[in-house]
């Protein structure tokens, strides 16, 4: 990429998308374009067309999705699959209508099936059943690699897409409806400790509750005690967690780096042509709920509650391919959740 070329981020304000606007503006690119929700509703195909005849950029990053954690997932099906498809399939297609150069999508682990061989290859993709509590997500991701693989097959475009581990890092969702399993737990954890050393103003300022009652109540809904903190599941279940500022330095390194042509053998099928992005290291949820506790400080217990789903019991991704083309992850999980738990206590001590 020219450092001067127009580079449109799809979903700015997100987890990835703030990352990967830091990295690239680190590494010299200045013409970056981003809409917020407000400014540009991608699942409006016509302003989603108008916005791309306007500004032609010439490379795109569509960070932007519906995302949540497995409660979200399970709950809000049909939107999860309507949204992301929605989104996905108007940007791609302005893209490819309104000549982009590059773009890059922006997928999920979860996509691969609920029993795979470890660690998970890129072409395991469709050789099984995929988990129930994600599936419609999974499958509007499952289009979205294979919508780019089929625009570059018949129209020649070049279109990339990268599948990374579970996410996080500063901007994360730590919404406790929505949220996935680390912000999740860092503010489970968090508020549990304010509770148990009776902090309650701190409390009301994070929940943006004014009855204190009301806001134990609420904290109650979710498993918030002040001396024990639920979890879902039986904490056995092992998952592959890359940090957002790793993902976006793999993100721009493939946009500057890898073409479509580059992924593929000529002569077989063109297929399986996504790259897994990872740590290539996991850890049970259990150890990252004990290992989160000792970050926060929360003295209490943990609770696990069995009746609740533990998901895929294991997804490790192969990064072979990644490491093939040059890159690897530098941030190691416990300094990324510290980082991650200092920013969040900054955000919430500005609403005090």
């Amino acid at each position: 990429m020219e450092k001067n070329a127009k580079i449109y981020v799809a979903g700015h304000n997100g987890l990835t998308g703030s990352a990967i606007v830091e990295n690239l503006r680190a590494k010299g690119y200045r013409n970056i374009i981003g809409k917020s929700h407000k400014e540009l509703d991608l699942i409006n195909q016509k302003a989603t067309l108008e916005f791309f005849e306007k500004e032609k950029p010439e490379y795109v990053f569509l960070c932007a999705a519906k995302v949540g954690g497995i409660g979200a997932n399970n709950t809000y099906r049909a939107d999860f699959i309507y949204q992301n498809l929605q989104i996905q399939n108007n940007v791609i297609h302005s893209a490819y209508l309104c000549g982009t150069k590059k773009l890059l999508f922006l997928g999920t682990a979860c996509i691969y099936p609920r029993e795979c061989s470890q660690p998970i290859k890129e072409e395991y993709l469709l050789t099984s059943e995929l988990e129930y509590t994600n599936e419609p997500y999974a499958l509007a991701k499952i289009a979205g690699l294979k919508m780019c693989e089929a625009y570059n097959i018949q129209y020649g475009t070049n279109f990339i897409s990268v599948m990374p581990s579970s996410l996080y890092g500063i901007n994360d969702n730590f919404n406790l409806e929505t949220a996935h399993v680390m912000p999740a737990l860092i503010r489970k954890m968090h508020l549990a400790k304010l509770l148990n050393e009776s902090r309650y103003d701190e409390i009301l300022a994070d929940l943006k509750i004014q009855n204190l009652e009301e806001a134990k109540k609420y904290l109650e809904k979710f498993g918030i005690k002040n001396n024990s903190v639920e979890i879902w599941g039986t904490g056995n279940a092992l998952r592959e967690f890359l940090h957002a500022n790793d993902m976006a330095d793999a993100c721009v390194f493939v946009m500057e780096n890898v073409d479509f042509k580059d992924l593929y053998k000529k002569d077989m099928d063109i297929k399986n042509t996504h790259i897994n992005i990872g740590s290539g290291s996991d850890i049970s949820i259990k150890d990252l709920a004990n290992m989160i506790k000792d970050i926060v400080g929360f003295k209490g217990i943990l609770k696990f509650n069995t009746d609740k789903p533990d998901g895929t019991m294991k997804k490790l991704g192969s990064c072979d391919k990644i490491h093939s083309l040059g890159w690897r992850y530098k941030i190691e999980l416990k300094d990324g959740i510290s980082n991650m738990y200092e920013w969040y206590k900054n955000a919430m001590n500005t609403r005090i």
